[in-house]
């Protein structure tokens, strides 16, 4: 019965997209977030694009203009007629709202609008108006406030009665980890013709990097996960430190998460490591067994008899910790290395930064006061310092030719945006579509980034002092990169907003959970599907024509004044339709992408066709040379 409805489905999506080819026009984001609904996509599953994540819509009439065409998997859970969606910008607009087990779905007649919210975007529902206080139109409904910088307002007829039901649906599937309920993703069946769950292997890839060598060797003592249960199970440490050594040097440092290697200079052997806090305190504890470790690493580096320790953190914070058992390294403990504070702020002072950005953003821009209201943020300032950081470890690597040691206090919040970037800046792998999803395995997934509490996933406690935007920091970094060197990345930014959108959708299983040992436990890997399957089965849409591989090779240094920091408003400010479309740009490079196709093509064929052409010459002999008379 269950395929018998989805045939069925996807007859009347067929129908409903021979219909509106025929009438296509302009699929550009629609003020308030929504989608002209006269365009379709070929397929449903990749109709979830990066900009606005809208499945495409019919034109065939009222009914089934107002149908919801579903994922495998998803459940149309309730609905309401008359339903008027406030739009901050072209104003009310009537229709029906209907929400499923994954998305809320608002669509218009007139004009014929639609919009599609993933539930996991919200992070509150609050009721506007009650029975007996509500004045005047649309002063009765609900209000809902997303993580990606855009709240939505609907107003409700009293006497429909249909507030509840829709406001008890959206609580309970919005916020299923507080309702006990499975997420979305263990639900969801599409199906790709790539498994992304195949992209990162951690074995291959430490044997990309070259490993193992005479100084190396991969390491499989954490494969329970009992050496450090928010580490992964493999990786890569000094070749001659043992395992017995290894869990001596685990307990001196923070959450038991010890200096392991991230990346390997190919040439000067100088290794970027990351790492947790020491757990010094205020009595001024040492490890005798964790300084002989940081003298090894420096030691398998044979270019440089020095090795630098970038503490993410303020100094003040740094020594603020050692209350706390914690605290930060001492160069009269660890010989020949030189501790640099690098000044980024915490998980709280970020959340309030980009609090306070989303009000300058969304709805309204006041552009006399943009400017000073964009600075009073201290967004940009925050960006900069942390791309500042990501530059001078680089320079270290490259140009030093000296090792790094990379910690905050924890080691899986600034430390993962502190070796994510200078592996981005120093090794052109990781800045093809693929390498980059293996950068966000590895570096970020792998080493237990705690996602579920920075985001929230499914967590109806929305104050929640835990939730953070350090994800969303390190991709607005890449972006502020690819920016500068617009020829070095095989992907556009049309990536990046497909990975943003989907850190908070819950629609694949990629960055559910707080560690690779939870997502373990869950079976992710067999019961969801990985974001990298959409990725890779619709390459072309993430593809750069601008890209030249010969950049794989540089090594990036971007600048990092302010003066040359910019907002990322194709993200920030998406939903304004004051903002420039990048419809336009977009269509432009899948037509520069089809036509360098073509033109690669002709190329082949050239040489094929003067291969072809080519006949061996017989062996020429020298022509006798006739004597000169004197």
């Amino acid at each position: 019965q269950q395929q018998q409805q989805q045939q069925q489905q996807q007859q009347r999506y067929n129908m409903i997209n021979t219909s509106a080819k025929l009438n296509m026009r302009d699929n550009s984001n629609q003020p308030g977030g929504g989608v002209n609904t006269t365009a379709a996509s070929s397929n449903p599953a990749a109709a979830t694009t990066a900009a606005s994540l809208v499945t495409p819509s019919c034109t065939v009439g009222a009914v089934l203009r107002e149908e919801v065409l579903l994922h495998a998997g998803e459940v149309k859970e309730e609905s309401a007629r008359d339903v008027t969606y406030l739009c901050p910008y072209t104003g009310p607009k009537k229709g029906v709202l209907t929400v499923t087990n994954y998305r809320l779905h608002f669509c218009s007649h007139e004009p014929e609008f639609e919009l599609n919210v993933p539930l996991g975007v919200i992070s509150r529902i609050e009721k506007v108006g009650g029975a007996t206080t509500s004045r005047g139109e649309n002063s009765y409904g609900i209000e809902i406030f997303c993580k990606d910088i855009r709240n939505l307002r609907f107003a409700h007829k009293q006497e429909n009665h249909s507030r509840r039901l829709i406001t008890e649906k959206l609580q309970l599937y919005a916020f299923p980890a507080s309702n006990k309920l499975p997420f979305f993703s263990f639900e969801y069946r599409e199906q790709f013709s790539e498994n992304g769950w195949t992209v990162y292997e951690p074995i291959a890839e430490l044997k990309r990097q070259g490993l193992p060598t005479e100084s190396w060797r991969i390491s499989r003592i954490n494969e329970q996960y009992r050496v450090c249960e928010t580490y992964p199970a493999v990786w890569a440490v000094p070749a001659a430190m043992t395992d017995a050594k290894l869990q001596q040097v685990a307990a001196f440092r923070s959450r038991g998460r010890l200096t392991v290697l991230s990346w390997l200079h190919p040439e000067s052997q100088a290794s970027i490591t990351r790492c947790a806090q020491p757990l010094v305190g205020l009595s001024a504890k040492r490890s005798k067994e964790d300084e002989d470790y940081v003298q090894l690493i420096m030691d398998v580096n044979a270019q440089s008899h020095k090795i630098y320790i970038m503490d993410a953190r303020p100094s003040v914070n740094a020594v603020a910790n050692k209350a706390k058992g914690g605290g930060c390294e001492s160069e009269e403990c660890y010989k020949n290395a030189e501790v640099q504070f690098l000044d980024i702020a915490n998980i709280h002072v970020m959340r309030e930064s980009l609090r306070k950005l989303q009000e300058v953003c969304y709805p309204n821009i006041d552009n006399i006061h943009w400017m000073s209201n964009l600075e009073n943020t201290r967004w940009l300032e925050h960006v900069r310092c942390v791309l500042s950081g990501a530059a001078r470890i680089t320079d270290k690597i490259e140009n030093h030719k000296t090792s790094v040691i990379v910690h905050c206090s924890d080691g899986w919040d600034r430390t993962a945006q502190l070796t994510s970037l200078p592996m981005l800046m120093l090794d052109g792998y990781y800045r093809t579509i693929k390498g980059f999803a293996v950068l966000i395995e590895k570096e970020w997934l792998s080493y237990g980034h705690k996602f579920a509490q920075r985001v929230g996933h499914g967590d109806d406690r929305h104050q929640d002092s835990d939730r953070s935007p350090v994800f969303l920091q390190f991709i607005d970094c890449v972006w502020q990169v690819m920016r500068q060197f617009p020829h070095a990345f095989e992907f556009t930014q049309n990536l990046l907003l497909l990975v943003l959108d989907h850190l908070y959708s819950c629609l694949f299983g990629t960055f559910l959970y707080n560690s690779e040992h939870e997502r373990a436990e869950a079976d992710v890997k067999n019961k969801t599907v990985s974001l990298w399957s959409q990725v890779l089965s619709h390459l072309p849409d993430y593809q750069n024509p601008l890209y030249n591989p010969s950049t794989r090779h540089h090594v990036l240094l971007p600048l990092t004044s302010i003066r040359h920091i910019r907002l990322w408003d194709t993200y920030y400010c998406r939903w304004n339709p004051a903002m420039r479309n990048q419809e336009a740009v977009h269509q432009r490079y899948r037509e520069l992408l089809h036509l360098r196709e073509q033109l690669d093509e002709r190329i082949a064929d050239l040489r094929a066709g003067r291969a072809a052409r080519q006949i061996p010459q017989p062996p020429t002999t020298p022509a006798p040379t006739i004597p000169t008379a004197v």
